[in-house]
Parts: structure tokens; C-alpha cells; sequence
């Protein structure tokens, strides 16, 4: 195996939309880091990507992109729909390093093809959680224990913009994007496992489509995503969750509040949605905090927790795509053990699967270990 412990690491990009630019963008920003060849179909996302890769080669498939000698390590930004038969598809015939976008899979059918490929895979496969790495989350994930004396309560509010046009109007539909509760949702079940150290033994849901893309027409369809949620999960350790998710909310100061509470204290996380929505002059972005309340001496302490303005402006995640990337390429060169491991990014899917059924059903669904 290739010695990558000084040498820049050459990745592959398989899918340049919205959120694999964020990527590119970032990865210009790491030392010793570099794109070296993208596939993307769609010329005009292509298009954009070149621009932000000047020195990537363009692919013209997944295994054009593969059969280069040069690439060291995959980042996988494709629409979800695609993402496992693609990490397939690679783990057949080049299982390098893999930086995979969530959602892992889409469908519960999925999750025995997801347990081969964890079986035997040689390389790391880190699954793109990206909000572990926000700062002011960073920064709560380090301090929860002490703050609370240990979780009975964590609550993640999620009031922001809708979901966003992206190529085709792939994520307007269940099919493609596993529902919103797995598209969008996964990475605060992600932090729930986390946080609690423990895994869910029910969940309760009531969701819907409310407000938002009801008026729009593809063909003949008409889009089925949820865009507002109430999600309540009990876990085994005797902890419970809430995830409150409104998408018609992006006038909110705050997109992500978190908020953990145990037998000594409570802690929060506020943070700001994407710099690139705030309307300039007329409102300043906030910034991100952190806040501690203990419960006796009642004397809450609220720290901000500022991003650098070059991460701000090179995504929408608060810096920490940059983060990630850092964390992801000393997994690379060290061997180092993936922090999102298959398994995360697996139980995250199945959380919010699992809360779309039980939205459906109107009932709980209880999960069998």
C-alpha cells in the first residue's frame, strides 16, 4: 500500500452538485490535499466544478475515475439514491479510502448490502456526518458530560430554509432521497447515538408536508418530501431524544439548537444557518454559542464560539466540512480508525426510516437490536 503519511493525498470525486462543490471548495483549502480527477455528469455541474478544481482531470465514468493510478482517496457526493450500488461498485474493483456522503442508504432493504460491504472492506469508509464537526457542536459533543453530569435529556431543533433545486429535482421525491427523515435527518440521529451512548429502542413520529412544494409539478408528479417533523426516541441506556425539524423557518437567528440536560446541569449549542442567507446590511449573522447552566449556582455562561470567515464562505455547515476533511485525511495517512464508521452512518439511516414509518403508521416502531 502506497506510504501516504507525508505525501499530498490525490482524491477522486464522484458527484460535483451542490454539496460536492462545498467539497471542493474545502479541500482547496487543506495543505497537502488536492483534487486530482471528479465525475460528474451533468455538464453544467461539471462545469462548475472545473472551475473550482482547475487541475482535475474529467471523468468520463465511475471507472474512468477509478482506473487512474493517481487517486489516493474517494469522496462520494452522488444523489443518495446512488450511494450504495457506487460504494459497491468500488468496493468490486478499487476499495481505496472512502469519504461517503449520508445518507449511507436509502431504503430498508439495503441495510444487508451495507453489513457485506462493512465485512469486508480493506480501507476506511467514513461517512460524511458533517455536523459532528461544527464548531459550536464540536464544542457541546466535549463539554455534554461535565455540563450535565451525564444525559437524560437531549432535545436538536432544526428551524431552516427549504429543501433546495438540485439536478433532475432528484431530492423532491422519497424514492431518490430515502424521505426527509433519512435526507435530512439522519445526521441529528447520528448525534443522538452519540450524545447518549446508547442505541434507540423506540421511536415515535407525526410528520408531513405542510407548507413547502406544494405547488410544484415534475411531469406529472408532485413532490412527497415532508418539511416539518416531532420525532421522540427512547433509548436503551433509559435516556430520551426529541428532533423538532420545521423547513419553512429560515427567518429563525438560530438554524440548529441543541440542548442536553442531566442531574447537575444543562448545556446548549446555537447555530447560525449558511452566511451566504443572511441579508447583508439589513441583519448580521450571529454567532454561534455554546451556553452551560449549571443547576446550583444558578450562573449560566454563555461563550461564543466564532468560525474562521474563509471556512463560512467556503460551504453552508459552519466550517465543518473543512473539519471533517481534516479528520477523514489523518484516517488516510495514519490508518487512523474512522469516526462516522459504517455502522454510525447505518444506524442513522435506520432512525430515520424507522421514525418515517412510524409518522405513517401513526404508531411506535420499536427496533429489535
Amino acid at each position: 500500500m502506497k506510504d501516504l503519511s507525508l505525501a499530498t493525498v490525490k482524491y477522486g470525486v464522484i458527484g460535483c452538485g451542490m454539496m460536492g462543490q462545498e467539497h471542493l471548495r474545502n479541500i482547496a483549502l487543506l495543505p497537502n490535499a488536492r483534487v486530482a480527477a471528479i465525475y460528474e455528469p451533468s455538464e453544467a455541474m461539471a462545469g462548475a466544478a472545473r472551475a473550482l478544481a482547475p487541475g482535475a482531470v474529467q471523468a468520463d465514468s465511475v471507472d474512468a475515475l477509478l482506473a487512474r493510478p493517481d487517486i489516493d482517496a474517494l469522496l462520494v457526493a452522488s444523489p443518495n439514491h446512488l450511494h450504495l450500488s457506487q460504494l459497491e461498485h468500488i468496493a468490486e474493483h478499487r476499495p481505496l479510502p472512502i469519504l461517503m456522503e449520508k445518507p449511507l442508504y436509502t431504503a430498508p432493504e439495503d441495510a444487508a448490502r451495507v453489513a457485506r460491504i462493512a465485512a469486508s472492506y480493506p480501507a476506511p469508509i467514513w461517512v460524511a456526518m458533517e455536523y459532528r464537526y461544527m464548531p459550536p457542536v464540536a464544542t457541546f459533543l466535549q463539554q455534554v458530560e461535565a455540563a450535565t453530569g451525564g444525559v437524560k435529556m437531549l432535545t436538536i431543533r432544526e428551524h431552516r430554509f427549504p429543501f433546495l433545486p438540485k439536478v433532475g429535482d432528484w431530492n423532491r421525491f422519497n424514492r431518490n432521497t430515502g424521505g426527509t427523515l433519512v435526507e435530512k435527518c439522519c445526521h441529528f440521529f447520528d448525534l443522538m447515538r452519540l450524545v447518549l451512548k446508547s442505541d434507540p429502542v423506540r421511536i415515535m413520529a407525526s410528520a408531513g408536508q405542510e407548507v413547502n412544494h406544494l405547488d410544484e409539478r415534475y411531469g406529472e408528479e408532485v413532490p412527497d418530501i415532508w418539511d416539518s417533523a416531532y420525532v421522540i426516541v427512547d433509548f436503551a441506556s433509559g435516556a430520551r431524544a426529541m428532533l423538532e425539524l420545521c423547513m419553512y423557518a429560515e427567518g429563525s437567528r438560530y438554524q440548529e439548537e441543541l440542548s442536553a440536560v442531566g442531574p447537575t446541569g444543562k448545556i446548549e449549542a446555537l447555530v447560525p444557518g449558511p452566511t451566504r442567507f443572511w441579508p447583508g446590511p439589513v441583519s448580521e449573522a450571529p454567532v454561534p454559542q455554546v451556553i452551560v447552566s449549571p443547576r446550583a449556582p444558578k450562573a449560566p455562561r454563555a461563550v461564543e464560539i466564532p468560525v474562521d470567515p474563509a471556512l463560512l464562505d467556503a460551504g453552508d455547515h459552519n466550517g465543518a466540512t473543512y473539519y471533517q476533511h481534516v479528520r477523514f485525511l489523518e484516517a488516510v495517512r495514519q490508518g487512523a480508525s474512522c469516526e462516522v464508521s459504517l455502522q454510525d452512518g447505518a444506524w442513522a439511516v435506520r432512525m430515520g426510516l424507522a421514525a418515517q414509518l412510524a409518522a405513517q403508521r401513526g404508531a411506535a416502531t420499536y427496533f429489535d437490536g
